[in-house]
């Protein structure tokens, strides 16, 4: 199938929850880049969703990803202080109001 995407144009494959085994052999017989997302270290690229990475929700991420930070957190306080300075009139200010 790969192969068949190459020959039909395809600037690169994504392999999603493929065995590493796979994905390397996949790699090695393309000549357009593959990037994975839950197939091993053998692809030529690496995505993950935003929000794994960032650890931006309040579960663990995937098994195939990682979280390299803790920002759920500063999220939810965020959106806290935002509410908050809605609810007291302390935002918007005239700051951020244009003035015509």
């Amino acid at each position: 199938d790969a192969r068949a995407l190459e020959a039909a144009g395809a600037f690169a494959v994504v392999l999603e929850g493929v065995p590493a085994a796979a994905a390397a052999r996949v790699t090695r017989a393309l000549g357009v880049p593959t990037i994975g997302i839950g197939a091993g270290p053998h692809c030529d690229g690496e995505i993950q969703v935003w929000h794994d990475l960032m650890g931006a929700l309040p579960q663990a991420p995937p098994r195939h990803a990682r979280a390299f930070g803790a920002q759920f957190g500063s999220q939810v306080a965020s959106l806290g202080a935002y509410a908050e300075a809605v609810r007291s009139r302390r935002f918007p200010s005239a700051k951020e109001t244009p003035n015509p």
